[in-house]
């Protein structure tokens, strides 16, 4: 089965395409099951290259439709990419609740540190920032709102060699993720981007062998999200290469995510 969980729409602001676009594209492919996770909107600030708030309705409403539309065809899920802010809460469980969106993904770029300070990972530091960032994954999936982690290495895209803190900030989402239920994605999306030159060594920015070395044999689900920006990626060659990448691994992905849906 086809499956792809991480879709993004031309709402988000650096994505091309309507959700139909995506959807005929995904029937052209032979996809089975396709969940749009477009980046969410948060009620009070718009924090760039996302949806602005007022138009969460009509995204919504474009899934239902297609979703009725093409019922016979294609499995279709709502959901959205969002990062954790403690100070949310409430709003993620409405998003689960009220606005009966089937899953919420995490998608961490900023975060909050210990002393409430705002960060984005393509911005750090050192690797020493890393572990900020673990932690405020590892506090997100506390909450059970959330179904999956999006590029849960999207830490190592940044300029540093592997060390410790990488060993760390990796086992602490993973033992995090294992503790919660929480599915890992292996992001498609890192191999558009292409190798890049690091301290240690050439490799691509995300997804890194040493996380992944670490998620063999802990019996965790994952599963590969192609976040598309553009409708042809919704299937395309690396969606494949990923599975081929995590076999050689030894971690066989997930063809179906279970028991998603809004929470009651």
């Amino acid at each position: 089965m086809k499956a792809n969980y991480h879709t993004h729409t031309e709402r988000c602001r650096h994505a091309q395409g309507t959700e139909r676009d995506y959807v005929q594209e995904a029937l052209k492919a032979g996809v089975s099951v396709l969940g749009f996770s477009d980046h969410a909107p948060f009620p009070d600030h718009d924090f760039g290259l996302r949806m602005l708030y007022g138009e969460l309705p009509a995204y919504i409403a474009a899934v239902d439709q297609l979703t009725q539309e093409y019922i016979s065809d294609i499995i279709l899920y709502k959901g959205l990419e969002i990062e954790y802010l403690p100070q949310y809460l409430s709003y993620y469980e409405e998003l689960l609740t009220k606005k009966k969106l089937d899953y919420l993904i995490l998608g961490e770029h900023f975060y909050l540190d210990a002393h409430g300070e705002m960060h984005n990972i393509y911005f750090a530091e050192s690797t020493a920032d890393y572990l900020d960032y673990a932690r405020a994954i590892e506090a997100a999936l506390k909450t059970g709102c959330f179904r999956m982690v999006a590029h849960p290495d999207l830490f190592t895209l940044t300029k540093f060699a592997w060390d410790r803190n990488c060993d760390e900030a990796a086992e602490r989402i993973i033992e995090a993720a294992d503790r919660n239920g929480v599915v890992l994605e292996y992001n498609a999306n890192g191999l558009r981007r292409g190798v890049h030159d690091y301290p240690d060594g050439p490799r691509l920015m995300y997804p890194h062998p040493k996380f992944w070395e670490k998620v063999v044999g802990s019996g965790i689900p994952v599963v590969i999200g192609s976040d598309c920006h553009e409708a042809k990626q919704v299937w395309d060659g690396c969606m494949p290469t990923a599975r081929q990448m995590l076999l050689d691994l030894g971690i066989t992905p997930l063809d179906y995510v279970e028991g998603l849906g809004p929470k009651s």
